[in-house]
């Protein structure tokens, strides 16, 4: 047997904190001690029981397993494996009661609220995805971004969010769902309001990199959160409509940017150093959902069954007959008393930690606590690769890189095609001009898509105006003055400029490609970035796009909520997955705007009941003292699969739409495959 794991149980009453240790399973205490908050200041040898002084009942299972260790200490020990036995006994067994338990607190007011008080933040996290692509267009003005750097900011946010999973998930199995939450949300809120206000392109990757870590923890935490308050008969169904959030953030985001960018009046600056303009003003209300769910989350308790997973008998008993009353005052039947006395917890596994003693500094004991809680978070997730989770934990890995890899892969390629799209047509409109003369005539109105070859213009004057896709080729400019002059994806091509003056124009010198200069000057000119600009209209698209995509997805949450108890998580899964297959075939023929408008909406509308079922099916597959640490891990894959899909998808906008179509079908024809080798949770009590 283990000695030092002997010694620890033996111990574990009487070191404390104060004498250089502390008890590392910080799960189950704070840092004033053993004991719990409602019997604080108990000492073994009272005769009263002074969580009684709340109404809490004694919990006899406790004082047996005390009594039980304490006899393990003075006549023999059992080994590691064996107590470990034990604790998976004891989880079974809280497993069937929780269950008995929850029937018993109905479904009602409690887990309602409890519902709309996560659903803000479940609709952070789809605010979070669409905000960078929204703000791109009007935000790479301001920073100067080049193509790869805004490539680099959409990516940034999945990155984020893929760290963030991971941590923010395996901490939530050490130190509580809520509290998890509440600490990530307040990371993401703070982070995006920065952003609102940082002026440089590295500082504000910065913010939205550190914004998505915060938001990446809502995904993993709210599901699990949320599961461990509902009864098996309506888990399926309401973890499905709380996925409907999701598809609410990404609406209110697109709401937001169509009322707020547009507005440039919006906006004010200090100088030429301090800029704030209107599309700063949106990632400022972006934040509204992030904020408004740690203001909600903090009058709700945490979760019971982590609690009682962790040996905290008697705040997990408060919080459930706190369910119970709600939901029973909310019904009309006030007088019914919750009936349940005693409440199996699991046997904890202490481990006692050197805090080095009274005279150990401050810094030091915390980074003691930091690394001992890494090294519990980190052996929490190697449990998932233990032989009994082992081929789960492989095949929803699988299923989830494929889902990500394909979806995300797709809906970013849809709005690059219409934006392909809309170029071809608008190409196709160009109007050529050849050797064309123009004497002493004043523009002062926008030219845009033209070609003007072999032109003579002689004493004209281009005053406050716009240039939009024009080229000028082998042409000549004589005694011309050009003022004010703002040009968007404008050159001039083997022109000779003679006597020319520019003054308050943006036609730097990169835009005279093999161009002569003769007796010509440049005066004033404009400041600000060196770069072609997308039109305003096509800002207004992308709202438009993101908008009805997201709303396509109503009829298949509605739908996946209805039937996600009837038929069951893998018939769900596997039957999305192979429709949204082979509706990828439809791709090859959306040739037009529109109809690529009506793939995107028909795709998202049939693989959004795939997400719920996995969603679903990852609460279910898991125990609850590793649930959000696999969640967090897989969701975390999710998103490099996702960052995978975006790079690979784009690379072949406007080359082929073959490629795509094959991954896309391909990932999402394997996902259905594994999904039905998966085994089913309908019907089952929550581990």
């Amino acid at each position: 047997p283990d000695t030092q794991f002997q010694n620890s149980l033996h111990q574990r009453r009487t070191l404390n904190h104060g004498g250089g240790y502390y008890r590392s399973n910080s799960r189950a205490n704070d840092d004033e001690g053993a004991h719990s908050d409602s019997t604080e200041g108990h000492d073994e040898d009272d005769e009263i029981y002074e969580g009684e002084y709340q109404g809490i009942p004694r919990n006899d299972s406790v004082e047996k397993a005390d009594r039980q260790v304490d006899g393990v200490g003075q006549s023999q020990f059992r080994d590691k494996a064996q107590y470990e036995g034990e604790r998976r006994k004891d989880q079974e067994e809280l497993a069937q009661q929780y269950e008995t338990i929850l029937q018993e607190c109905g479904h009602g007011r409690f887990q309602w609220t409890l519902y709309f008080v996560l659903g803000l933040a479940l609709m952070a996290d789809g605010v979070e995805i669409f905000v960078v692509g929204f703000v791109l267009p009007s935000a790479e003005k301001d920073m100067c971004l080049s193509e790869p750097n805004k490539g680099m900011l959409g990516l940034i946010v999945y990155l984020g969010m893929m760290v963030g999973a991971f941590v923010w998930g395996g901490l939530a199995d050490r130190i509580g769902r809520r509290q998890t939450l509440l600490i990530s949300l307040s990371i993401n809120s703070v982070f995006a309001f920065f952003s609102s206000f940082v002026q440089g392109y590295s500082s504000f990757l910065f913010c939205r990199l550190l914004s998505g870590v915060g938001i990446g923890g809502s995904i993993p935490i709210v599901f699990s959160y949320y599961s461990e308050f509902l009864a098996q008969e309506k888990r399926g169904e309401h973890l499905s409509w709380l996925c409907m959030f999701w598809m609410i953030g990404g609406i209110y985001a697109a709401a937001m940017a169509w009322a707020i960018i547009p507005h440039y009046g919006w906006s004010f600056q200090m100088g030429s150093a301090y800029q704030f303009h209107s599309w700063r003003v949106f990632v400022l209300v972006c934040a509204f959902p992030s904020v408004a769910a740690i203001a909600a989350l903090t009058t709700m308790p945490e979760s019971p069954r982590f609690f009682l997973e962790n040996g905290k008998h008697d705040e997990a008993w408060m919080i459930l007959k706190q369910v119970h009353d709600t939901n029973m005052r909310a019904k009309g039947y006030p007088e019914r008393v919750f009936s349940v006395t005693t409440i199996k917890t699991v046997k904890q596994m202490d481990e006692l930690v050197d805090m080095g003693g009274e005279a150990t500094a401050w810094h030091q004991r915390w980074r003691i606590k930091l690394t001992n809680l890494f090294h519990q978070v980190w052996g929490n997730f190697l449990t998932v690769f233990n032989p009994e989770y082992r081929r789960t934990t492989y095949m929803m890995m699988a299923v989830w890189f494929s889902m990500s890899f394909s979806y995300y892969g797709l809906t970013v390629w849809f709005p690059d095609m219409i934006k392909y799209l809309q170029k071809q047509e608008y190409s196709s409109r160009t109007k050529v001009f050849i050797k064309e003369k123009v004497e002493h005539v004043t523009f002062n109105f926008t030219l845009e898509n033209q070609i003007h070859r072999n032109g003579e213009y002689f004493n004209n004057k281009f005053l406050n105006m716009k240039m939009k896709s024009m080229v000028f080729e082998d042409s000549l400019f004589e005694e011309c003055y050009f003022e004010d002059i703002t040009s968007s994806n404008t050159f001039f091509k083997n022109c000779t400029f003679i006597s020319t003056l520019f003054y308050n124009t943006d036609l730097f010198k990169y835009r005279l490609i093999n161009s002569k200069l003769i007796n010509s000057t440049f005066l004033h000119n404009k400041e600000g970035c060196m770069l072609d600009f997308s039109d305003e209209n096509n800002a207004y698209m992308i709202y438009f796009v993101s908008f009805l995509g997201t709303l396509a997805v109503l009829p298949g949450n509605i739908v996946s909520a209805l039937l996600m108890d009837k038929i069951g998580r893998l018939r769900m899964l596997a039957g999305s997955s192979v429709i949204s297959c082979v509706s990828c075939f439809f791709l090859s023929f959306g040739n037009s705007e529109s109809a690529m408008i009506a793939l995107l909406c028909l795709f998202g509308g049939i693989s959004i009941a795939s997400w719920n079922a996995l969603d679903v099916l990852t609460v279910e597959l898991y125990p609850s003292d590793k649930r959000t640490t696999a969640f967090g891990f897989l969701n975390a894959l999710c998103k490099l699969a996702a960052v995978l899909g975006i790079s690979i998808f784009q690379s072949f906008v406007g080359i082929t739409k073959a490629v795509p179509i094959l991954f896309a079908s391909g990932a999402l024809a394997v996902g259905s495959f594994l999904a039905l080798k998966l085994p089913e949770t309908r019907g089952q009590v929550l581990q």
